[in-house]
């Protein structure tokens, strides 16, 4: 369910690495607690990220949650598909319902996060 190739946040993010880009979005286990994902509020190309700072909101029919980012860096791309449909969040959290790509200004901070086996035990350990 959490895949292996990604790292996770203590704040239901993970995080994708393909060279100095990492790829955001929320977990499975997030969108699932959310539940129906009705509005993504993402910001633009060019602005910056600073791990642990929130970035963006997410709205379902439940509530209102902010985006917190994973890594420090400048957004390169933004899925602008989930302005038109957000609920792609909920249907394919880990492909289209990607959030952003950031060009990482330290790839340390990567070291901070899980790896899918410690998620798996955050979230029984919070449930």
């Amino acid at each position: 369910m959490y895949p292996k190739d990604l790292k996770y946040d203590r704040e239901h993010e993970w995080v994708k690495v393909e060279g100095d880009t990492a790829i955001l979005g929320i977990s499975h286990f997030a969108q699932d607690q959310l539940g129906e994902v009705v509005y993504v509020d993402l910001p633009s190309v060019g602005d910056s990220l600073s791990a642990g700072e929130s970035f963006g909101e997410i709205e379902s029919v439940k509530s209102v949650s902010e985006l917190f980012a994973p890594v420090t860096g400048e957004i390169i791309e933004v899925n602008d598909g989930l302005g038109d449909a957000p609920e792609t969040v909920n249907e394919d959290p880990y492909g289209e319902g990607w959030m952003v790509k950031v060009t990482m200004s330290d790839a340390s901070e990567l070291d901070a996060l899980m790896d899918a086996d410690s998620y798996e035990a955050f979230i029984a350990e919070e449930a």
